[in-house]
């Protein structure tokens, strides 16, 4: 399968960034290289690194960026950034782009587990490496589970998921996408899954977002730009879902205000000179035609914090 991804607000974002023919552009989630190409055909004697964590996305952007010598891909996860900026010469930026979430690919290729509309192994992992959905679902404990669905998934039948879960694993272990969505559909009331959405949704989410630790290095990622943008440089992030989207609007509310939580007592905050500027006060979200279009991108925000 082609490894397709429509960026979502792209004009938006490659605006929002201002590429200098000369500057230097981190794009921390190549993709397919939408976003990396836009960044590309407007520089002259810039650079641009694009990362990737899955090895799919790499060979892909690597293939669309070819005719770019200005253009060089790396595979890494962007919590690596900082390193990986100083090993290619990036530093200072002046620019770095996250597109948070699951690509279309990655959603549309079912081999990849990600799916719950397709029979497919229960894997989730972007990287291709580590521990997978199936190891999650049938080691841990049932706690362990409703702690994470609920967690990370906000979903409010975590308990009953997990318990359901552990039953179903007792009999046999859970391995495919279907077998688990139709497990998290039992354990759900039918009043519910009556609802809006699939009603494996928020759990397929939240088991996603555990095997990858997508929070933790999202934080680590959003410092790390932070750190290697000069003067006036700009991180625009691109969101999918609330749980990332807070992170992202907290972490840089706290550069624009000076206002910084203590990770000792985050009910109480240090405050120090303001970093940077946010160029959106609200970030800015897909217009009505692109979400006919693309139905996909209808929770997407796109925030911009400028580095003063």
């Amino acid at each position: 399968m082609k490894f397709i991804h429509k960026p979502v607000l792209f004009r938006e974002t490659i605006e929002s960034l201002d590429v200098r023919p000369g500057g230097r552009y981190i794009d921390g989630t190549a993709g397919g290289g939408g976003h990396s190409r836009a960044i590309a055909e407007r520089l002259t004697t810039g650079k641009l690194l694009s990362i990737d964590e899955d090895p799919d996305a790499v060979r892909a952007a690597s293939e669309c960026l070819k005719e770019f010598p200005c253009a060089a891909v790396c595979h890494s996860n962007f919590s690596s950034l900082k390193s990986v900026a100083e090993k290619y010469g990036m530093i200072p930026a002046d620019g770095v782009l996250f597109d948070l979430g699951v690509s279309s690919y990655q959603f549309d290729n079912p081999e990849r587990g990600f799916s719950y509309r397709a029979d497919a192994p229960l894997d989730m992992r972007m990287s291709r490496e580590g521990v997978s959905a199936r190891d999650l679902v049938n080691t841990l404990s049932e706690r362990e589970l409703s702690d994470i669905i609920f967690r990370y998934g906000e979903e409010k039948f975590a308990r009953s998921i997990a318990r359901e879960i552990v039953r179903a694993r007792e009999k046999a272990p859970v391995n495919t996408t279907l077998e688990l969505a139709g497990i998290i559909k039992k354990a759900i009331p039918a009043a519910a899954r009556r609802g809006p959405g699939h009603p494996a949704r928020r759990t397929f989410q939240a088991l996603r977002i555990a095997v990858n630790g997508e929070l933790d290095r999202l934080s680590e990622g959003l410092d790390a730009a932070f750190s290697v943008l000069g003067p006036g440089g700009r991180l625009a992030v691109i969101t999918f879902q609330s749980l990332e989207d807070r992170i992202v609007k907290k972490r840089m509310a706290g550069w624009a205000s000076g206002i910084i939580p203590t990770p000792e007592d985050p009910k109480h905050a240090f405050r120090k000179e303001p970093e940077g500027k946010l160029l959106y006060k609200r970030g800015l979200t897909p217009s009505r035609e692109e979400i006919e279009d693309n139905p996909r991108c209808r929770s997407a925000r796109l925030r911009v914090l400028i580095k003063l």
